[in-house]
């Protein structure tokens, strides 16, 4: 199953367990009634920031609505399913696993090509991003702060703020990213 249809199964299941409308949908997230209607109907394949804002609205993981749900062991192939995009794809977000009620933490593989940014919505309450750097030299911002990353580096944040990554040098920047979620 493709990325899209899988959001749009996710997204049309965790808004009618919550109970609410399209309208309410809408108010709970801050995207339009319409743009969700068109993701639960699997017509477009929604940004990485779109995701994040129905996430947070939801109050549910990132991954509650990229991931599939299956059980079991689990082996993430290489190229199993195209990433999510951001900035011209020039951000790509590969999740990997997702959180789930027993693992409080879900996991993305991040690659950012040169000149590649993003600017990231605060996460849940209480949320924190663990970060190793693989390759390349990045920027992390954590509100005001600004971080200079290079390989074999690590950092760990509040992520219940506003944060971003911005790719430094000619480099593909490689990253692996763990988001916890505290009880």
């Amino acid at each position: 199953m493709d990325v899209t249809s899988i959001v749009a199964a996710n997204a049309k299941r965790i808004r009618e367990q919550k109970k609410l409308t399209l309208e309410g949908a809408a108010a709970a997230t801050g995207v339009s009634r319409s743009m969700l209607a068109q993701i639960e109907k699997g017509e477009v394949n929604p940004t990485i920031s779109v995701l994040w804002k129905i996430a947070n609205g939801y109050k549910v993981s990132f991954t509650a609505l990229v991931e599939d749900g299956r059980e079991g062991v689990r082996v993430v192939r290489k190229g199993e399913r195209p990433p999510l995009e951001a900035d011209g794809g020039r951000y790509l977000n590969h999740p990997l696993f997702a959180f789930r009620d027993n693992r409080p933490f879900e996991m993305y593989r991040i690659v950012v090509k040169p000149q590649g940014s993003l600017e990231a919505q605060p996460h849940l309450k209480g949320a924190e991003e663990y970060i190793a750097v693989f390759a390349g030299q990045v920027e992390i911002g954590v509100g005001e702060e600004r971080y200079r990353l290079e390989a074999g580096d690590a950092i760990r944040f509040c992520a219940d703020q506003p944060h971003s990554y911005r790719s430094l040098g000619e480099e593909e920047v490689q990253l692996s990213m763990v988001i916890y979620y505290s009880k």
